[in-house]
This record gives structure tokens, sequence and C-alpha cells, in this order.
């Protein structure tokens, strides 16, 4: 999906749910002044359950946030629509759905499922359960505990205690 997308706003906007597993609510709301470059941090304000946290900004999107600072000012929003306006949700979802289409995947995706690759591709690659949720800003571990479920870990590479 992000390989097929041209737009450099939508690319932009995939590759962030993807890379930071913001909720769509979230994305719509990020403003200049919750990105820093210099710690390569995106705080995440007042997200579900109104808490504030923070994720990693992905490497690859940093010249496209270094442009951004440039032409923004702190309290604009990331993205916005042709009046200036953060873009909806709605409009995020559409977004996501065409780039789906076009990449030829016949599931339905949406922002959410972009969420639910970022944690569980964390998870096969080996960060711990307790960071992940953290990023993901789940209250609970149980929240979290959902992707286990879904993670294809190779157990057969893994190592009893007693063999050590």
């Amino acid at each position: 999906m992000i390989e097929i997308t041209k737009n450099p706003k939508h690319n932009c906007i995939i590759s962030l749910l993807y890379g930071t597993g913001v909720r769509v609510s979230e994305l719509t709301h990020i403003k200049m002044r919750d990105i820093d470059m210099d710690r390569k941090m995106l705080r995440v304000f007042q997200g579900k359950g109104k808490k504030d946290r923070f994720v990693m900004l992905p490497e690859k999107l940093m010249p496209i946030f270094s442009i951004q600072m440039k032409l923004k000012s702190a309290g604009d929003y990331l993205f916005t629509n042709g009046r200036g306006s953060r873009l909806t949700e709605a409009t995020i979802q559409k977004i996501v759905g065409q780039a789906a289409e076009k990449a030829g995947i016949r599931k339905n995706v949406s922002p959410h499922t972009l969420r639910h690759s970022f944690a569980t591709h964390l998870l096969e690659n080996g960060t711990d359960i307790r960071y992940i949720q953290e990023l993901l800003g789940h209250a609970k571990l149980q929240t979290t505990q959902i992707y286990t479920h879904v993670a294809s870990n190779d157990l057969s590479r893994l190592k009893s205690p007693l063999d050590s």
C-alpha cells in the first residue's frame, strides 16, 4: 500500500498510521507542535481516555516533517484539506481504502488494520508487549494481548529455559 501510493500526503498518512500505530482520530488531531524532530518522537495529545503518550517517529518520514516544519506554524494541523481545516476521519478512511484497492488487497482495510499490523509486526520482531501497550495507549495489558493471538511467531525457534 505504501509503495503504490504516489500522492505524497496520502503516502505520509498511510506510513504514519502503520509506522506509529496511532488511531485515526489521533492522526487527525496531530499538530506541528506535537512533532519532536530532535527526539524523533510524536506526542499523541489527549488520545483515547484523554491521556497523552509518545510514539516513535519513523526515520523514513523525517524529511517530510522537516519540510512541513518550514511551511507550517506550531498550532497548525499536520494534515489539512484544501480549506486549511484538519482532515476528517472519513477522508482518511477513504484514502486507506483506495490505497488497499490499488494494491490489490481484497480484504477490507481500514486505518485500524494498519494499527493492528504495527502492533503485530512489533510483537513478531520481539518487542516486549509492555512497550507495545505503551505505544498503543492501552490502559490494560489484556487489550494488547489480543495481538499475541495474531502474531505468527515461529515457536519452533524458541528454546526451553531447561536447554540454556
